[in-house]
Order: C-alpha cells, then structure tokens, then sequence
C-alpha cells in the first residue's frame, strides 16, 4: 500500500511540474512603444509590451524584443529578427507592430506602405509560420496629436521631446488627428493576404485618445508638468509615449482584442473590463 501511495504521489507531483510549465510564449517586435524601458530613479516611461506580463496567467510567457527607434527594417537589418527566431517554437506567438519608424525618412530605417513596408511584414510571417509559431499584425497606435497644425508623417520629434514650457505653447482642439497615414494600412493588407490575425491598434487607441478628450489623454502619455515628478524636474511634454498607467490601459485594451480573436490566448487572460471610457469613431 506505501509503494502504491509513493507511486500514485510522485505521478501527481510530475503532472504538477508540467501543469506548472508555461504552455507557450509570446514574442513582441516592434519599437518603443512597445518596448521595455530604462525605470532607474523612477523613471515613469513604458511601453504596453513591457506591462502585458500581468494580464496573462502563468501559462504565458511574454518575451518582449521590441526596441525604441527601429522599423521593420532596421529590426531585420541589425540582427534582431534573426535572434527572435532561433528562440520560437510550434504554438507561440509573435505580435508584431511597425510603422511609427517606418515612416521615417533616415535611409536605414524607412520603408514604403504597398512595398517595402509590406515586404517586410510578410517576411515576419511567412518565417514565423515556418517556425510553427502564429504571427499576430498589429498597426501602429497613435500618437497624441490634438495641435490644430497638422503635423506631417516625419515629423514626430514636434510632438515629443520637448518641455512642459514648449508643450504648453503648442495649440491644441478637440479633434486627434492621424500622423501614420497609408501605414495604417499595410498590416491590415498583409494579414488579410495571408490569412493572419490583425489587431487594429491603430483604431482601438484612436477610440481611446478620442474619447478621453485633449486634455484627459495626457494622462496616458509622457506629460507631467515642472515639478510633479522628481524623475523630470523640467516636466516632460511627449505625445508619442506611455507612462505606466497609459502602457496599462494599452496594454489591456489590445490584449482584450487580440483575445477575442484566438480563443487560446483569452483562456489565458486576467482582465476585469476597460479602464477608460472610448468613443467610436
């Protein structure tokens, strides 16, 4: 009867230890506002690829490769790519999300929708599925872009980098408009040619942005004023990216619409509705 007991014990402890084992990981390629940041003296700066960890339960690994400043070109020229690849295995994820750098027009990082742009996300397709992995295109989310002079494609660095005294100067309406153009477009394209699942994080942030208003969204961006935070004495005005709470209702927002298109990754989800009101367009 103990050799049975011990028998039947060391059965159980054995089913916990693979029950226990991540049963796929997700793999993120993309720029900075997916990518990991630098959090050293409370830094406030995150990207959603960073937090999504938490909404996922112990079955999921997350294995964020996203990296500020590079577009589905720079990402493959520089090595990148080739390093997710030799990590994936059958059953994991890739999410993929380019186009804020794309657009770009340093020559090592720009690429064209409809061609080159297009080009390089089939090519994270077709050698992901080689893998035995299952990409996931996503768009890119937009930038908070309120100012009532159209800023063009390029021209990121007038909606970032800047102080709380300059942000301030910049006017504003109440109505968001794109900065990514056909970009938007090509993942869309991509998946629908290649029967791959798209996320349109571009729409789901627009929603977002739109909804809270021009002067609500700032909550979720890189925006503090001189003072409010010991990490930016000088304040911070940034359009482009997330703060913690802005990369958590990102995060969460998209995760959500990811899961409600492939079933195994929503039985894997720890979500407990929105955090903010969204607007349709």
């Amino acid at each position: 009867m103990k050799k049975i007991f011990l028998g039947v014990f060391a059965l159980l402890m054995l089913t916990m230890s693979f029950t226990n084992e991540p049963k796929f990981t997700v793999f993120m390629i993309g720029d900075s506002t997916m990518a990991n940041k630098d959090t050293t003296g409370g830094k406030q700066e995150r990207g959603w690829g960073m937090v999504l960890q938490q909404y996922f339960d112990d079955g999921v690994v997350v294995d964020n490769h996203a990296v500020n400043g590079r577009s589905s070109k720079s990402f493959i020229d520089e090595g990148r790519w080739d390093k997710v690849l030799e990590k994936i295995k059958p059953g994991d994820y890739v999410f993929i999300q380019f186009g804020h750098n794309d657009e770009k027009p340093q020559p090592n990082r720009h690429t064209d929708p409809g061609t080159t742009f297009d080009d390089n996300l089939r090519k994270f397709v077709n050698e992901t599925r080689e893998r035995g992995g299952i990409p996931v295109l996503f768009n890119a989310v937009v930038r908070r872009n309120f100012a009532l002079k159209v800023q063009k494609n390029d021209d990121d660095e007038k909606l970032r980098n800047l102080d709380a005294k300059s942000g301030n100067k910049v006017q504003e309406g109440d109505t968001l408009y794109d900065t990514h153009g056909d970009y938007r477009f090509s993942p869309a394209n991509v998946a629908r040619e290649m029967g791959a699942v798209f996320v349109d994080a571009n729409k789901i942030t627009h929603e977002l942005e739109q909804g809270l208003g021009r002067e609500a969204s700032k909550k979720l961006h890189m925006i503090f004023a001189p003072g409010e935070h010991p990490s930016m004495p000088n304040g911070k005005w940034d359009n482009t990216h997330y703060n913690i709470y802005g990369a958590n209702t990102v995060a969460r927002l998209l995760i959500k619409a990811v899961g409600e298109q492939i079933p195994q990754i929503k039985s894997h989800l720890r979500l407990t509705g929105d955090t903010v009101p969204v607007k349709k367009r």
